[in-house]
This record gives C-alpha cells, sequence and structure tokens, in this order.
C-alpha cells in the first residue's frame, strides 16, 4: 500500500482545473451498454474506480477507445452475456460500488443481469434494495443467493409502472431510469433523486433517443423507447473536488483560484462553506478563494450554534461533510455536525483529535467541533486513509498541520481523486509518495 508524507504549513498559490465529477462518470460510462452505437465521453477523471469500470466495460465486450487523456470512445455492439458467469466478472464487480449500476442497462437491453456484491467505502450500511425492488416493478424477476453474495435478474420484457422510491437513491434512480427507457410503456419515479449527476444522465439519455420529462425534480416520467443511439457527452465538474479545494484554501491560508467550476451545478457547497466563515469570489465560472489568516463561523439570528447536515439534492452533499468538518477545527466558533446518511463516516475524527482538534463525537452521526481560530496549530501524526472522503480531509488536515504527517492507504484517495499529490505540489504543497 502507497502513503503520503506531508509536510505541513506551506501556503499554496495558483490555478487548479478540477477533474471529471466522479459519481457522474460511474453513472454515464454503464449507460454505454444501452446502445450498440458508439458513445463519446469527455472529461473523464482518471482515477482507480472510473478505471476499473472501463476495464469491467472492456472485459464485457464494449469496444473501448481513448481518444485523448479525457476522452473515451465506447461502442457495445458484441457484448458477451457469458462473460457474467466468470470469477473475472466476479473480480471485476466486487471491486467498486459503482459496478452496480450495469444492471439496469445490462436487465433493458439483454434480458438479464447479474451482480456480486459490491465493493466501495466502509461507511455504514449502503443498502441496494431500492435497485431491485424498482426492477420488480418493471416487470423483473429478482433472485438473491446468499451463499455467494450474488443478485441475478431476468425479465423476458420489461413494462413501464409507477413507482415510489423508498429513498431518493442517486444510483438507485440511474439503474431504474436505464432500465425504464426501453420498457413499454410509461414509467413515473417518484422520490427521484435529482442531484445534477442524474440530471446529467437523463439529459445524455434524451440525446441518445429515450424520452425522459421532469430533469431535475423528483418527478421523473419515462415513456420506453425500442432502441437509443450514440452520442457525445462532456461530464461536470466533480462538485466534490470543487468543495474539497475550497476548504484546503481556508485550511491553509492560501490563494487559490479554481477554474471552471459550472458554479449553478454546485448548489448549497459555496454558500456552506461561506458560512463557516470563506471568503470567495466568482469570477465568471471561477472561484477564487483569498488569503485568509482567520475565518469566523455564522451563527443563526438568535446566536444559537451552526448545524450544518448533509441531504438528498438539493441539499448539501453527505461527500463534503468530512472536509467542512476539517475546516471547522481551525475556525472561529463552534460547529455541530450531522451526518445522516452513514452511520460510520464520522468515525476518523480520532485522528484529527490525536491531531490536537477540540472534538466530541456525540454519536456515530453527530460531532461538536470547537474551532481554534488557528491559535493552536494542528500537528503532524501517522494516521490511514479510511475511505475516499475522509482521506482527503486528513490530507488537508496534513497540509494545515505543524511537523510532518504520514497517511497510509492513500488507494483511497486515489479512488476519488486524480493525480492529487502532483497537483497540489504544482501549487506548492509538499506531498511525498511512498
Amino acid at each position: 500500500m502507497a502513503s503520503f508524507e506531508v509536510k505541513g504549513g506551506a501556503k499554496l498559490r495558483g490555478e487548479i482545473i478540477p477533474q471529471g465529477a466522479k459519481n457522474e462518470a460511474l453513472q454515464i460510462l454503464c449507460a454505454v451498454l444501452l446502445t450498440p452505437e458508439k458513445v463519446v465521453i469527455s472529461n473523464i477523471p482518471d482515477i482507480r474506480d472510473v478505471n476499473k469500470l472501463i476495464d469491467l466495460l472492456r472485459s464485457l465486450g464494449v469496444k473501448t477507445e481513448r481518444l485523448s487523456p479525457d476522452t473515451y470512445s465506447f461502442q457495445a455492439d458484441d457484448i458477451d452475456i457469458d462473460f457474467l458467469d466468470s470469477e473475472r466478472f466476479v473480480e471485476l464487480g466486487r471491486a467498486i460500488r459503482g459496478s452496480v449500476m450495469i444492471v439496469g442497462p445490462m436487465l433493458a437491453r439483454f434480458g438479464k443481469a447479474k451482480m456480486p456484491k459490491p465493493g466501495g467505502d466502509k461507511i455504514g450500511r449502503r443498502r441496494l434494495d431500492t435497485h431491485f425492488t424498482g426492477f420488480e416493478k418493471l416487470g423483473a424477476t429478482f433472485e438473491y443467493s446468499a451463499e455467494d453474495d450474488f443478485y441475478t435478474v431476468t425479465a423476458s420484457a420489461l413494462k413501464g409502472a409507477y413507482m415510489l422510491l423508498d429513498e431518493a437513491s442517486v444510483t438507485g434512480t440511474a439503474n431504474i431510469l436505464m432500465a425504464a427507457v426501453l420498457a413499454e410503456g410509461t414509467t413515473t419515479i417518484y422520490n427521484a433523486a435529482c442531484e445534477p449527476y442524474v440530471q446529467q444522465l437523463c439529459r445524455m439519455l434524451n440525446r441518445m433517443g429515450a424520452k425522459i420529462s421532469g430533469i431535475g425534480s423528483n418527478l421523473l416520467v419515462i415513456e420506453g423507447v425500442e432502441a437509443l443511439g450514440g452520442t457525445e457527452h462532456r461530464m461536470l465538474p466533480d462538485m466534490i473536488e470543487i468543495g474539497s479545494f475550497i476548504g484546503l484554501a481556508a485550511m491553509t491560508g492560501s490563494e487559490i483560484t479554481i477554474k471552471d467550476c459550472k458554479i449553478p451545478e454546485l448548489g448549497l457547497i459555496p454558500d456552506t462553506f461561506q458560512r463557516l466563515g470563506i471568503k470567495m469570489e466568482f469570477r465568471g465560472d471561477d472561484i477564487f478563494i483569498p488569503e485568509q489568516d482567520r475565518y469566523e463561523v455564522d451563527t443563526y439570528i438568535d446566536g444559537s450554534i451552526l448545524n450544518i447536515a448533509d441531504h438528498t439534492w438539493p441539499g448539501l452533499t453527505p461527500d463534503l461533510l468530512s472536509v467542512a468538518l476539517v475546516v471547522a477545527t481551525q475556525a472561529k466558533g463552534t460547529v455541530l455536525v450531522h451526518q445522516k446518511m452513514f452511520e460510520s463516516r464520522l468515525f476518523f475524527v480520532d485522528k484529527l483529535i490525536d491531531m490536537g482538534a477540540q472534538i466530541i463525537l456525540c454519536d456515530p452521526h453527530r460531532a461538536t467541533v470547537i474551532g481554534q481560530n488557528k491559535q493552536i496549530p494542528l500537528r503532524g501524526i501517522r494516521m490511514t486513509s479510511p475511505d475516499i472522503r475522509a482521506g482527503v480531509a486528513l490530507l488537508i488536515a496534513a497540509l494545515s498541520a505543524e511537523g510532518t504527517s504520514i497517511i497510509d492507504n492513500v488507494e483511497q484517495i486515489d479512488r476519488g481523486y486524480q493525480n492529487i499529490d502532483g497537483r497540489l505540489n504544482a501549487l506548492g504543497a509538499q506531498i511525498r509518495r511512498m
């Protein structure tokens, strides 16, 4: 396993371009299975999870060609259905959680899909019931083998249906949506996730010939079509990376310009960091973070303590709570961070406490952060990255700390952040990969 040696205390300066959105990529790439025609996708991030999914598609028989560093063409005109029964498929399918989204397209186009229980971050229970309940409502038969943790869905023909999702799952909505576009009749999905990633998928599918209305709302109506064609698609910049860079600038007192942010698609992310006291300027589609020696947390109108919580879109994405929590450790003021969606995501705070942060872990979902107003800097320690988002939060903490930190298991960070050490070193960071 690789590690980062991080020398803290350096101020960064310069411009950085966010990578393509990881969470969008996992959906968009699976959608190429819906057509035998060529699909060209650009702004694909060069990260471990995305590259593993491309390997999985290639192994299924999808013809892939890398046209430039961030652009690929895909053509799924000769899919090997028997590959679903191979040991190699089990290995690739278990490696990343996003692999579950091949099920909807495979079911819609070929009438059959299998999936081993997928991998991903260890951040608590992440059930898949929403996906398979949706497939069943479209007429599919679902089987689960507890013996080998395998899911199988089959259908001779999918038929449109009304469904009210039990949770506004992003991947569940995407998966059901991709099955419904080729189903006979009309499908109505209520309580659908409406994140920008899902909106992007809907727009891409419509360009391929699908008939989806209600894009951007939690009520999607899909009129099934007989076949889809090829298209070109460019992915959004990664909002999680943009938020991470905002937090990094504040923690290290740096002056950074984040380029090409697609600011209207960021939702509450800029507002949330502004409430933590971080100054920023919107210059066209760029975000300029000026050098700040101090930042003060906002309070509510009655003076009570600020509460930052995650929620389904258009609420704050849970992927940025770890970064917001780290930023709060050096703010002036107190913040309650409430992680509602995953019960294990705050357990990384013990590393921050070891670094000198003042944090009370109230329970698996809530932590109270008493900011130190940069009067008592964090100190470098050795720690391990438990998941993608906690990993980058610890990296931000290490870059702001006094002394040297070692972060082990940085493969977790590599799963979601493209060449993060090289890109930050170009701004003046001191990160050495070991």
